[in-house]
């Protein structure tokens, strides 16, 4: 069936395909689908949904499931659900300072929040707004030592977990933003049009571009103290990816890091037993939502032959494709211990702020309890491949 056949009268959210549909018709088309988009042809993004259409699960009934156990413990936290919203980069131009309100949301639901490097609030902004500790994701960029400053703002602030993303030395092709003048300059007559997008949307223009400044980049201020726009801001991040990285640079962060590592954008077994060598207390199964290089596996499909490598060693974790509690539950079995929400949480802060974030979350761990009972599991640690019908790797 197409969205339209099942919305109904549409007179509330029920799945994060609700969210997408809310924050396209409020968003500006050019910040829709920076949020939205993938690279290249978007397979791997529309892959990573079907890896887990695909998974069937095991339906067994006459169980006791009147008592049901979400919470889990990752990297010595404990997390009342399985779930971590994933570092979205500027998140700050969906909402107004969505960082904020998706922590507290976070924090409400008892989840780990990841405040990203190029988060429009900076750490010290989501520091204030919540007394959860919340993770830092950081890139390891070529100014080492604004990278060193970074790690000590993010210790300041009570991040326990620092998430290291591995899978981006250059920019992914993303054609949307392209097409949208989002990345690049663009001509004086796609200057107008750009303006007229966000002009012709009133509830985000206030939300956001007035009432949501200062829209920059928070945490990199310091570094470029002559940025006055997100265009400015955005020339010097893409100039500090650094293709030079090696295995070698993670023993460099932990001097600087005294908290777990957490490496995301592991998709190859033999790179998590690299990982598992190097050091690391974790690893995200990712490929950045399809959004580096098209036609990799989908995170899903990817992530049994990396359990069955380092599961034992390191704690593993997925994203990429998630959108309901059944598609956390699917890859709980398949051996992850904890899901990262990325673009179902962008999406629900951008149509209904911190209320859409805290709804998005309760929808997924009612949709968890239904799948649960369903499969006769009453807790989420005892999920293993025996809850699917086929999980060969």
């Amino acid at each position: 069936m197409t969205d339209n056949e099942t919305r109904g009268l549409g007179l509330a959210p029920a799945t994060a395909g609700d969210y997408r549909e809310l924050a396209r018709r409020r968003l500006p088309r050019q910040l829709f689908d920076f949020l939205d988009g993938a690279a290249y042809d978007e397979l791997t993004a529309g892959e990573n949904r079907r890896a887990f259409q695909r998974l069937r699960l095991r339906q067994r009934v006459m169980c006791d499931v009147s008592q049901l156990k979400f919470s889990t413990r990752v990297l010595g936290q404990d997390l009342a659900l399985p779930l971590v919203l994933a570092p979205l980069g500027l998140a700050g131009i969906l909402a107004r300072r969505a960082e904020v309100q998706a922590a507290r949301a976070a924090a409400a639901a008892g989840v780990p929040f990841c405040e990203s490097t190029v988060s429009v609030c900076s750490l010290e902004e989501v520091r204030a707004a919540t007394a959860a500790p919340f993770w830092y994701q950081l890139y390891i960029m070529r100014d080492r030592g604004f990278a060193r400053d970074l790690m000590a703002r993010a210790q300041a602030a009570g991040c326990p977990v620092l998430v290291l993303t591995v899978d981006l030395p250059v920019m992914g092709a993303r054609y949307r933003d392209i097409r949208n003048g989002m990345g690049g300059a663009a001509s004086p007559a796609g200057k107008l049009r750009k303006t007229w997008d966000l002009l012709s949307h009133p509830r985000w223009l206030l939300d956001v571009g007035i009432r949501g400044r200062p829209l920059g980049f928070g945490n990199l201020t310091a570094a470029v103290p002559f940025a006055r726009s997100l265009p400015q801001f955005k020339a010097w991040v893409d100039g500090q990816f650094d293709p030079r990285v090696t295995w070698d640079d993670l023993a460099w962060v932990r001097q600087h890091w005294p908290g777990r590592i957490l490496l995301k954008g592991i998709l190859d077994a033999d790179d998590a037993r690299l990982a598992a060598a190097a050091g690391a207390d974790g690893i995200v199964v990712s490929n950045h939502g399809g959004r580096q290089l098209d036609s990799v596996a989908a995170s899903a499909d990817a992530l049994p032959r990396i359990v069955d490598a380092v599961g034992d060693r390191l704690d593993v974790l997925l994203d990429g494709g998630i959108r309901n509690g059944l598609d956390v539950v699917k890859a709980l079995a398949l051996g992850a211990r904890a899901c990262m929400l990325g673009r179902a949480w962008g999406y629900a802060v951008a149509a209904r702020g911190e209320a859409g974030v805290a709804h998005m979350l309760s929808m997924m761990r009612a949709e968890m309890a239904v799948a649960l009972a369903l499969t006769g599991v009453t807790d989420v640690a005892a999920l293993d491949r025996a809850a699917l019908l086929d999980a060969s790797p």
